[in-house]
């Protein structure tokens, strides 16, 4: 058996010269502001040490890395849409400069079997998009390289010269299982591509919609399992990649479990002697009662309230009140126990307070959730990733940006428009969707990255539709007249009135000159 090294000095020398390398990184300006709860010698000894490979998807997480310090610093944003198909992230790019991936969309309209948005499809799936968008853009960039070689330097002025490796944002829900699932995840997504992905807390095999009853999260300490087995993985690779904080417990119902003690101050009890919740749910389900009447009438019957509102209302006083606050001394971390054990110092007697009464039939515990949940999870999770999700509604957004940038000033946003967010109800007006300040307004909060998430399956749908019962209605009339011939009019157009793109053959033109022994390059 051949030895790898050829001493254990060498052997020392080549993990310790590794070991540097991988501080000198995370020193640079990419990488200095992301905090590791682990070691540059472990991540190391995870290394391949003597096989570099080299990921398109580090070239793209750094591009977009300064694409968005740059907006960060001139108050302006990037603005894109979501989609699935390389062609129309083709089509995009000529304006967007940026790609997004959404895994609902995914799930929709390129599972084997579609669904809607819960996270069921396989893990690949969204990976697999990536890395077609991705082989796509550099077709297209080789395409139009080797068009723009064949001509004069001085004639390329009027030849196409699109940007096509917009960098690739792309949806990897909550990882797909455990911290092996999440690191394989998102080594694919590396080895796709990708120059930036997000995560989220939910709960996988919870997730009914992305917005409304039944959203689930998991304890904090999960989610920060699931950033933290990320970025390892990127750090592994040694790559650039981004990561983007996307917590989910914005209008969150129900939380998986109360392990974690940063959770335990948004957990809900019951402060009355009732049935559990899941044996009420159970019986009314048998007898045909309707679930969300039953579930609003044992909410009502159990009191339920998060502890320190348990102590709120059991104290005579405010200033009892108060005192108890004053021991938990601005603290998130405190632990139920320790709350009950100083809520009985205060008051002189137990606080009633049950939160096993209140789970679903499913386990879950219920969640009451807050502004300040949300930013007592996103500032925990923040210095794993380079992005947070922003919020919804404008006040929320507002009080959420002020709160996470008190603690970290130079926090970057990302922000969804998702198709079926009401901007009405959230705090908006039409006159100031329609201001073009909107999205400035919006960047000045650090709101950088802004995309519309599902556009592909609500604008591509509606023009599809409409041009089918146009084609119907007016035949190759139609299509040549309102299809065709603005396509092929919309081609760039070199100095001599050609078609830039199709000029010299296509790109296996290209390949047959040279595979012959034909020179393709101008020689002037």
């Amino acid at each position: 058996m051949a030895n790898k090294w050829n001493s254990l000095d060498a052997e020392e020398a080549a993990f310790k010269a590794e070991v540097q390398q991988i501080q000198a990184w995370w020193q640079t300006d990419r990488q200095k502001d992301i905090k590791r709860p682990y070691s540059a010698e472990s991540i190391a000894a995870l290394r391949n040490i003597g096989t570099k490979t080299v990921y398109p998807s580090s070239a793209q997480g750094l591009k977009l890395w300064h694409m968005l310090q740059e907006h960060n610093a001139k108050g302006t944003y990037e603005l894109t849409y979501g989609t699935t198909d390389p062609l129309i992230a083709k089509e995009l790019i000529a304006s967007m400069r940026t790609v997004y991936v959404s895994g609902g969309l995914a799930g929709y309209a390129q599972a084997l079997f579609p669904g809607d948005d819960h996270a069921d499809y396989p893990a690949d799936l969204v990976p697999s998009i990536v890395r077609r968008i991705f082989n796509m853009q550099l077709f297209q960039d080789q395409r139009q390289h080797q068009i723009r070689m064949r001509v004069p330097k001085a004639e390329r002025e009027h030849l196409e010269c699109i940007d096509y490796l917009a960098p690739i944002v792309a949806d990897a829900d909550m990882g797909f299982g455990t911290l092996t699932g999440c690191m394989k995840l998102a080594r694919n997504f590396v080895e796709a591509g990708v120059a930036m992905v997000h995560i989220d807390d939910l709960a996988l095999g919870l997730k009914k919609f992305t917005n409304g009853e039944g959203r689930t999260i998991v304890p904090t300490s999960e989610y920060l399992t699931r950033l933290t087995a990320v970025r390892m993985t990127f750090d592994i690779m040694g790559v650039d990649t981004m990561l983007l904080c996307r917590c989910d417990s914005d209008h969150a119902e129900f939380i998986t479990s109360v392990a974690d003690s940063r959770d335990h101050a948004y957990v809900l009890g019951a402060t009355k002697d009732v049935a559990p919740f899941a044996q009420v749910i159970t019986e009314a389900h048998r007898q045909g009662k309707d679930y969300t009447t039953s579930k609003a009438e044992w909410k009502a019957a159990a009191g339920l309230k998060t502890f320190d509102e348990a102590v709120r209302d059991a104290a005579a006083t405010k200033e009892r009140y108060q005192a108890y606050l004053e021991k938990l001394g601005g603290r998130v971390d405190v632990a139920l126990r320790e709350r009950q054990a100083l809520a009985t110092e205060v008051l002189g007697r137990p606080v009633v307070f049950d939160w096993e009464l209140p789970r679903t039939p499913l386990g879950q515990y219920m969640w009451q959730w807050s502004l300040r949940a949300v930013v007592d999870r996103c500032l925990v999770a923040a210095p794993l990733g380079d992005l947070s999700w922003s919020r919804q509604d404008k006040q929320a957004m507002q009080d959420f940006h002020t709160a996470i940038r008190a603690v970290f000033p130079n926090r970057l946003f990302a922000f969804g428009f998702t198709g079926a967010y009401d901007f009405g109800t959230g705090g908006y007006t039409v006159e100031e969707m329609d201001s073009s300040a909107f999205h400035t307004e919006l960047a000045k909060m650090g709101v950088v990255w802004q995309f519309q998430p599902v556009w592909a399956a609500q604008g591509p749908s509606l023009y599809a539709r409409q041009s089918a019962a146009d084609f119907v209605c007016g035949g190759m009339g139609y299509y040549n007249r309102e299809v065709a011939g603005p396509a092929i009019a919309a081609v760039p157009k070199g100095r001599n009135g050609h078609p830039a793109s199709a000029r010299s053959g296509t790109l296996a033109d290209a390949f047959f000159d040279v595979a012959a022994g034909r020179d393709i390059c101008w020689r002037g």
